[in-house]
């Protein structure tokens, strides 16, 4: 178990737990608190060999660009001619802003489930790390002929062992709209022509209850209006449990998403 929280106390990790920025997609302060294992394709360095080959690249709901900046560097000196990213929330955009611009990329702000702000057929590359719900007609519509959308999403039951802690259980259709098979269907009826579709469940351990409050605190769509004095009474038994039993395991759930505009 981590030292971290051998000696302090419940408020004080709370506390701590609090004190940390949400903004953005940069979870380092997990280090020695949490960890999670990571899916078998990796993700950003696969983007990086697409970002290599494409002309015009899309990434949607790019959080605080983080992904989006190392895959860009990595696919470097070779990059698209044009490359935009969208972004819902205000803190992220400015977070994204900052980050991409000097790459000449521009962060355009657009609500996650609004139309895509762009032509027809413009980009031969659509990518997104775990959108919210992926609006596969607006997907479809935006890329050319022959182009690719290329994502990582969020599974379904993904850490519902944390979320039914404070929830208490819930029902599959929850998660079901975010079931692999579904979106498959999704994507299909949109016209998109599935070329890769991989699952994987992945260990997740909280070592200390700061790690989870800040946890629920960035990831805020697991328990919704989640506040510390709301929940107190679960954190307290969360905080009790981790301090004699060890680290809190759950598991996440990731698939790999790729799928094609038919070519004219």
């Amino acid at each position: 178990m981590s030292g971290h929280g051998r000696e302090r106390t419940f408020e004080d990790l709370v506390a701590e737990g609090v004190a940390v920025p949400t903004e953005g997609w940069d979870f380092s302060w997990f280090e020695g608190r949490a960890t999670e294992a990571r899916p078998s394709w990796g993700y950003a360095v696969s983007l990086a060999g697409r970002l290599a080959t494409a002309r015009a690249a899309l990434d949607v709901q790019t959080g605080g660009g983080e992904v989006l900046d190392f895959a860009l560097g990595r696919a470097a000196p070779k990059a698209p001619v044009l490359a935009v990213a969208t972004e819902g929330w205000p803190a992220n955009v400015a977070k994204a802003t900052a980050l991409l611009r000097p790459r000449g990329i521009a962060v355009v702000a657009a609500p996650e489930d609004a139309p895509l702000p762009f032509a027809d057929d413009t980009f031969d590359l659509v990518s997104s790390r775990h959108p919210v719900r992926p609006l596969w007609s607006e997907i479809a519509r935006v890329l050319e002929p022959g182009g690719t959308y290329f994502a990582q999403h969020v599974g379904p039951r993904s850490v519902f062992e944390l979320v039914e802690h404070f929830l208490g259980p819930l029902p599959d259709e929850v998660s079901a709209a975010r079931h692999p098979d579904r979106e498959r269907a999704d994507a299909e009826a949109a016209g998109l022509e599935i070329v890769d579709l991989r699952a994987e469940r992945l260990r997740i351990e909280f070592h200390d209850i700061a790690a989870v409050v800040h946890f629920l605190r960035k990831v805020v769509w697991m328990v919704p209006g989640f506040t510390v004095a709301r929940y107190e009474p679960q954190l307290r038994a969360l905080h009790e449990q981790i301090q004699s039993e060890g680290p809190f395991v759950a598991h996440s759930a990731r698939h790999l998403f790729e799928a094609r505009k038919p070519a004219r």
